[in-house]
C-alpha cells in the first residue's frame, strides 16, 4: 500500500535539507576486501579470494549518519572510538562525507569496532571483527551529555544507535531524555537484539521481527494474522508512541499508538546484501518526522529508501533521487 505520491514524497525530501539530527550510538568502521574466487585453498575446504582492493565505509550509527547526510540531512555523530588506525580512519570517513564529529571521543584504553567483510565473485565469503563490548564509563557519559546540552536547541531530532557494544546504555538514555525534553525533539531509538533498554518517552522504534520479538522473551515464526496483536504487545512492552516494524521480505508494519496496524508491502526488486538496512531505515523515516511528514508517510518513505539500499552491495545508502524513482517505478 503506498499512501505517497511523487509530489509530497517531493516535498517532504526537499524539506528534509533544512533539519538538524544527531546520532548517539556505536561506530563502527566497515572495511570490504574485494576480489575474486577461481579455487578451493589445498589446507582447507575454503574458497581462496584473490584480492583487489579494498574500501572503508562507516558503520552502525556512523553509517546512520551517512544515510541521513545524503538524503541531504545536516549530521552530528557521537559515540566511542579508540586512539588508533582505525578510529583514523573512521574521522577520515565521516569528514569527507561532512559528517560533523566534534562530539566524538576518542580512548586508548579500547580499539575502535572494526568489521572486515572479505566478498569473492559479489558474495560475502566470511567476517572478522575486532572489538571490545563493555559499557562506556562515567565520564564520558558526562561528555556526551554536555555536547547534546550544548547543541540541543539547535537539533530536529536525536536518534539513539544500539549495536551491542557499549555506547548505547540504560543510564546514557535515561540521563539524555531530561536534557531535551521540551525542546520539540523527535527521538528514535534502533535496538540490539539481547541488550533491552527502557526507552519510555521516545518518539519511535525501529526494531526487525526478531529484535521485537526477543523483547516479548519469545520466539515465533512470522504470522500475519497475528501481527497487530503482537506489534501492540511489542509497542507497549517499549513505551513509545510509534513502532516501525521491518519484516525482511514481508515488508514492513507501523503502528501508532491508538490506532490501527498499517501493513506494508515491500518494494525490494532485487537484494543483494541487507548489510545496513535497518541503518536507512531510521535515518528517513526520522528525518522524514521531522520534515513534516505524517508517521505512515515516514513509514511508507522508508520502505522505498530500505527497497533501493538492498539492491546495493556493501554497507549502502540512497540519495533523494533514488526514493523518488523507487516510488515512481512502484507497481
Amino acid at each position: 500500500m503506498n499512501c505517497v505520491t511523487e509530489d509530497r514524497a517531493y516535498k517532504i525530501l526537499k524539506k528534509i535539507s533544512t533539519k538538524r539530527i544527531l546520532v548517539i550510538g556505536d561506530i563502527i568502521l566497515d572495511e570490504f576486501i574485494w576480489g575474486s574466487v577461481d579455487r578451493i585453498s589445498p589446507e582447507a575446504p575454503v574458497p581462496v579470494v584473490e584480492a583487489k582492493r579494498r574500501s572503508y565505509m562507516p558503520g552502525g550509527a556512523a553509517n546512520v549518519a551517512r544515510n541521513l547526510k545524503d538524503i541531504g540531512v545536516d549530521v552530528s555523530v557521537v559515540g566511542i572510538i579508540g586512539q588508533d588506525k582505525s578510529g583514523s580512519e573512521i574521522l577520515e570517513t565521516l569528514k569527507s562525507n561532512n559528517i560533523k564529529t566534534d562530539g566524538i571521543i576518542q580512548l586508548n584504553s579500547r580499539p575502535t569496532t572494526h568489521k572486515i567483510r572479505i566478498i569473492g565473485q559479489h558474495q560475502q565469503i566470511v567476517r572478522i571483527d575486532w572489538e571490545q563490548c563493555k559499557e562506556i564509563e562515567d565520564n564520558n557519559i558526562d561528555k556526551i551529555l554536555s555536547y547534546v546540552e550544548s547543541n540541543k536547541k539547535n537539533l530536529d531530532a536525536v536518534i539513539f544507535e544500539d549495536y551491542g557494544k557499549g555506547a548505547i546504555s540504560q543510564k546514557l538514555i535515561s540521563r539524555i531524555l531530561p536534557v531535551i525534553k521540551g525542546n520539540n525533539i523527535v527521538t528514535a531509538f534502533d535496538p540490539k537484539k539481547g541488550h533491552f533498554i527502557d526507552i519510555t518517552g521516545l518518539t519511535a522504534v525501529t526494531p526487525n521481527y526478531s529484535e521485537a520479538l526477543d523483547v516479548l522473551g519469545y520466539r515465533k515464526s512470522y504470522d500475519e494474522t497475528v501481527l497487530p496483536e503482537v506489534a501492540l504487545e511489542i509497542l507497549k512492552k517499549w513505551g513509545v508512541s510509534n513502532l516501525l516494524l521491518t519484516l525482511g521480505e514481508h515488508g514492513m508494519a507501523f503502528l501508532e499508538l491508538g490506532k490501527e496496524l498499517y501493513k506494508i508491502s515491500t518494494v525490494a526488486k532485487e537484494v543483494y546484501d541487507v548489510s545496513g538496512a535497518g541503518d536507512t531505515v531510521i535515518a528517513c523515516f526520522t528525518s522524514a518526522l521531522c520534515a513534516g511528514a505524517t508517521p505512515v508517510e515516514a513509514a511508507v518513505l522508508s520502505n522505498f529508501a530500505a527497497g533501493a539500499v538492498v539492491a546495493k552491495v556493501g554497507t549502502a545508502s540512497v540519495q533523494p533521487d533514488e526514493i523518488i524513482n523507487a516510488l515512481k517505478h512502484f507497481d
